[in-house]
């Protein structure tokens, strides 16, 4: 699949993927996508039905009416129009994103909703773990986002408005390290850098700096817009 205006930047859990990626689109005039977030409508659905097998989390959230919908500039996940937003980023439903995203079924049904929101927005930039090696394998411009444990940790922790001490800080890591070795031990399309992809390190980067750096790779390869 050719998608010379899609943008793929993978990584691992808390490494800023959403918040470059967001900027990053705007930047560009592309629509934005967070793959991650119809992985983790799928979790809810899966709490909240009580199951893990995958047929049942699908017809579910078939019924639940999860779909991509196109929001300012922005394809988002809804549930027959209702925001998850805030429902999503529990730490219950983030950890059970990584279960489900190990089902062939659910990936297969995740991924065509994907390629048909960006084949109607005509491009985008997509945040995501699979993006640059399955999704899109021939995105214009592949990134891999990643920061040290400590950098994402710390960003994960704020992004929930947790109190930060150095306890905390620990068994945070200690998480996200456990959900990086999940991704990348799954037997269906891990979590891996692309052998195109640009490795992008933000571990000591500000978003300004690393949008930056993004965009200056898009612009050296003719992704500006016209």
């Amino acid at each position: 699949m050719t998608a010379p205006r899609v943008i793929a930047i993978d990584g691992p859990s808390a490494s800023g993927k959403s918040s470059t990626g967001a900027a990053v689109a705007t930047a560009l005039g592309l629509t934005h996508v967070d793959s991650g977030a119809l992985y983790r409508a799928l979790a809810w659905v899966s709490l909240e039905e009580g199951t893990e097998d995958p047929e049942r989390i699908l017809r579910a959230a078939i019924k639940a009416g999860i779909e991509l919908v196109h929001i300012g500039g922005a394809l988002e996940v809804r549930a027959a129009g209702r925001d998850l937003a805030q429902i999503l980023r529990t730490p219950e439903v983030s950890a059970g994103a990584s279960r489900v995203a190990g089902h062939p079924l659910l990936r297969d049904w995740v991924n065509r909703q994907l390629r048909s929101g960006v084949a109607e927005a005509g491009g985008a930039v997509l945040d995501g773990r699979d993006i640059g090696t399955v999704v899109f394998p021939d995105a214009a411009l592949k990134i891999f986002l990643t920061a040290s444990p400590e950098a994402r940790a710390l960003r994960r922790l704020l992004q929930r408005g947790d109190e930060v001490d150095a306890g905390q800080l620990l068994r945070e890591a200690a998480t996200l390290a456990e959900r990086d070795r999940r991704d990348a031990a799954r037997p269906v399309a891990p979590l891996a850098q692309a052998a195109d992809a640009i490795l992008v390190d933000s571990t000591s980067l500000t978003l300004t700096q690393q949008v930056e750096r993004i965009v200056g790779l898009a612009r050296d390869r003719g992704l500006l817009p016209a």
